[in-house]
């Protein structure tokens, strides 16, 4: 499977090179986040540096965390709303949580929560809701399970803290 779920998807393994193809108009952008990005300016490391850094090593280099990078990145290219959710849905209650994940350490690893994800919704009967926790708002993932059959309510509670709630209804 591919880090890059979908052409266009930001997530921590999209490199520099992927971005900025894809999205030319946050370079500015990536600048003001990481100073060490904004030091590249021979053509030639830069171009070398662009194929192979993921924006989860620029976050790193940055000092920032990744949630946030990843989120200003998406809401600037219009992926995402800056503040998601609106109303909470009734079926997005705490109390109809009947499995939570948080994925925070798993994507810090490098690693994607896509297929645990999908194996655990999967098993949700009616009226039951998943709650996944992450540090950004997992938009393809998101994008998956709805293309599945899936509701989905997402609440920011920090820069580095999203619950995303599904449920099939």
């Amino acid at each position: 499977m591919s880090d890059r779920l979908s052409g266009g998807a930001i997530t921590p393994e999209t490199t520099l090179e992927e971005l900025l193809r894809d999205y030319p108009q946050l370079e500015a952008l990536l600048g003001e986040l990481s100073p060490a990005v904004r030091a590249l300016t021979s053509p030639a490391l830069r171009e070398a540096v662009w194929k192979t850094a993921t924006l989860r090593q620029v976050a790193d280099a940055a000092q920032a965390p990744i949630g946030e990078l990843i989120g200003r990145l998406r809401c600037a290219a219009g992926l995402e709303a800056s503040e998601p959710g609106g109303d909470r849905p009734a079926w997005a209650s705490a109390a109809a949580v009947v499995r939570t994940l948080d994925a925070r350490s798993v994507i810090a690893s490098g690693g994607h929560p896509l297929p645990q994800v999908m194996g655990d919704l999967a098993t949700l009967g009616p009226g039951q809701v998943y709650e996944l926790v992450t540090p950004f708002i997992p938009a393809p993932l998101i994008d998956i399970a709805r293309g599945k059959g899936f509701e989905s309510f997402t609440s920011r509670e920090a820069p580095d803290l999203v619950r995303t709630y599904f449920a099939k209804l």
